[in-house]
């Protein structure tokens, strides 16, 4: 795999040292960055490379687990994840329960990812509710309490994409962090190595202004099971800066910030009206302000190497060189099997459950020195990133 071959072995070794210096750098030049200030005045210790640097490279992140085989934020999918060896698992995307717990669902509606609606007793707690300024109706994870979520069970989201997950519908409830954080450690004792996880907060303007804020709650469970600290396997993110933000002071642990489309805004700058989009935090300027929060961003896919109008890929965005330059990892989200989630010249067929040539999408990605990516399905992943190195 891949072009401009001279010495397969020398090839390799070079892309070991170029990728493996994009890490190392990145802890040494957030170092020289300043920090946001803690509570009391002071500012947290660098977090430079921190326990980052034990991950291999590039980084393959099990996205919602391994969602491309088992309903999406399942301990089904999580275990899964492991089961096929992705270093990392994106175990939660956190949302509030009424009573105040935190559970991993993709998004607060669960109309799509549970059988919700399936339960007449909660028929009455169908709604319409504008999230982050676009109305939505369905059922929110704020209006139940945790006893009554447990009664829920997941579903496969894309049903016509991945129809044998459909096989897996009612097998597993809603996991809470606290579930997750025991998970995380239970596993690492039974595989013999340190399981990494991925959280992320979601919506977090929107909860916050329910009286329902994340961050809080996300450090105080941290911190109740010691993984708070600067070398801690969990690596935090959100699409909202100022929630990385806030999380930066309150615990030590790696942060990403997570960035849409290029014209998109952050919520949280919509509702304090910053004019910024995402196209305004991927310049140099806009990335050294993150390096001085954060650790590395979450682009997506198309910030790296954007589309042409016929869906195919054009050249690739300095993004990564420049994401580099100020000391910030990249890793970049999602890349799939399915044919409709794949750049045009990597599809094979119009089957909406199809298989493209997702490894050869994951080699064009893979050259652009990206630390990491995150995928649905870790094995492919795993076999594509063997072959880039060996390439």
């Amino acid at each position: 795999m891949g072009g401009d071959q001279e010495n397969g072995q020398t090839q390799a070794t070079g892309r070991r040292a170029l990728l493996g210096a994009a890490v190392l750098g990145a802890g040494g030049a957030v170092l020289g960055l300043p920090g946001a200030a803690r509570a009391d005045g002071t500012r947290p210790a660098g977090r430079a490379g921190r326990g980052l640097k034990s991950l291999p490279v590039p980084t393959i992140i099990g996205h919602r687990g391994a969602s491309g085989y088992r309903p999406e934020h399942t301990f089904g999918s999580y275990d899964l994840a492991l089961d096929l060896g992705a270093d990392v698992v994106e175990a939660g995307d956190l949302v509030p329960t009424k009573d105040g717990h935190l559970v991993c669902r993709h998004e607060p509606e669960i109309g799509g990812t549970t059988d919700v609606a399936a339960h007449p007793e909660f028929a009455g707690r169908r709604t319409t509710k504008v999230l982050d300024g676009v109305p939505t109706t369905g059922w929110f994870t704020e209006d139940f309490t945790l006893a009554e979520l447990k009664t829920l069970r997941a579903v496969e989201r894309v049903p016509a994409n991945r129809p044998h997950n459909t096989l897996y519908d009612g097998r597993w409830e809603i996991p809470t962090f606290e579930e997750v954080l025991k998970w995380q450690d239970e596993q690492t004792r039974r595989r013999g190595r340190q399981v990494w996880i991925y959280p992320e907060t979601k919506h977090p303007t929107y909860f916050r202004a329910l009286g329902l804020g994340l961050e809080e709650r996300v450090a105080k469970l941290l911190r109740k099971y010691g993984k708070d600290g600067r070398h801690s396997p969990v690596i935090l993110q959100s699409f909202e800066p100022t929630s990385i933000q806030r999380l930066n002071r309150l615990v030590d642990n790696p942060l990403v910030v997570l960035l849409s489309s290029a014209n998109s805004r952050p919520y949280d700058f919509v509702a304090a009206n910053d004019p910024r989009t995402v196209a305004d935090l991927v310049t140099p300027k806009g990335l050294r302000e993150i390096a001085g929060y954060a650790q590395g961003i979450g682009p997506t896919v198309d910030l790296v190497i954007p589309k042409k109008a016929d869906g195919t890929l054009a050249e690739p965005t300095t993004l990564v060189s420049d994401a580099h330059r100020v000391g910030l990892l990249v890793h970049p989200y999602t890349l799939r099997n399915e044919n409709p989630f794949l750049p045009a010249e990597y599809r094979k067929g119009s089957a909406p459950d199809g298989y493209g040539d997702v490894l050869g999408a994951f080699e064009k990605y893979f050259a652009t020195g990206i630390d990491g990516v995150f995928t649905d399905n870790a094995d492919t992943g795993l076999l594509a990133r063997a072959d880039f190195l060996a390439g």
